[in-house]
């Protein structure tokens, strides 16, 4: 059986997955980075051949929120924006201050507190539950700019669960239900997604032999992973949500230890 056959025949089921569980609550990269590696695709080639994918991906779940209106556009695009300026200031930071490890300790303690949060609050996020915030407009966009920052911030130093935290702070900060949270979470996701496809390319480091066939299952799990938060509403939101946290804490204690 041909390499690259082999290869696909691992990638794109895992990439599938990972675009199901990335439009439902972020943190697909967890499933699909390791997908790649597995095949024993290099680092630098595995990472720029899953940024180009899931951008592809991730802008078929951020148009399938958008569509069905579950989503705050405006606060999605300011978000995004910053989201690109904290990345890039994020990744200066890991480069020259402080060290991977000590970021990853951070994490750990941090996922914990996040897990708690959703088990003792059972309505966190749920349509109906959240109470109104009384900002101003001028307010709630400053908000959602900080947001965009110092998560976009977050994936220039470590990355992964990027759109999971998204999510939970525009539940948490601005008062969203977590469908809302996940559509506005979909375009902040986008737009880092391409800036990092757009570096990865321009150096060369993609495979494109398999990027169309993976592109067309993430894009298929991404459209029906859409389709079910959008249906379930945000308890399977919620669900999925722990499940990120936990493949995403599982991750950096076996990187630590």
């Amino acid at each position: 059986m041909p390499e690259i056959v082999k290869t696909l025949l691992i990638v794109c089921p895992l990439v599938f997955l990972a675009g199901f569980v990335d439009s439902v609550a972020g943190g697909g990269g967890l499933i699909s980075l390791p997908a790649y590696l597995f095949c024993g695709i290099p680092a630098h080639i595995a990472s720029g051949t899953n940024k180009v994918v899931n951008s592809i991906g991730t802008s078929v779940a951020a148009g399938k929120y958008i569509k069905s209106g579950k989503i705050n556009l405006r606060f999605a695009i300011i978000a995004a924006l910053f989201a690109l300026l904290g990345s890039a200031i994020g990744t200066e930071i890991a480069a020259l201050f402080i060290s991977d490890k000590v970021f990853k300790i951070i994490i750990l303690c941090a996922l914990p507190l996040a897990a708690i949060i959703l088990t003792v609050k059972k309505d966190f996020g749920k349509e109906g539950s959240v109470p109104k915030r009384s900002y101003t407009k001028r307010t709630e966009y400053i908000l959602c700019a900080l947001i965009g920052l110092f998560i976009g911030c977050y994936d220039g130093m470590v990355g992964p669960g990027t759109g999971t935290f998204m999510i939970m702070a525009f539940t948490a900060v601005i008062g969203m239900d977590l469908l809302t949270s996940s559509g506005c979470a979909k375009v902040g996701n986008l737009a880092s997604n391409i800036a990092s496809a757009v570096v990865w390319i321009i150096n060369g480091y993609v495979m494109w032999s398999i990027v169309i066939p993976a592109a067309i299952c993430n894009v298929l799990g991404n459209y029906l992973g859409a389709r079910f938060a959008i249906k379930g509403g945000s308890k399977r939101i919620r669900g999925m949500i722990f499940v990120v946290l936990g493949l995403l804490f599982i991750k950096i204690l076996t990187e630590v230890i």
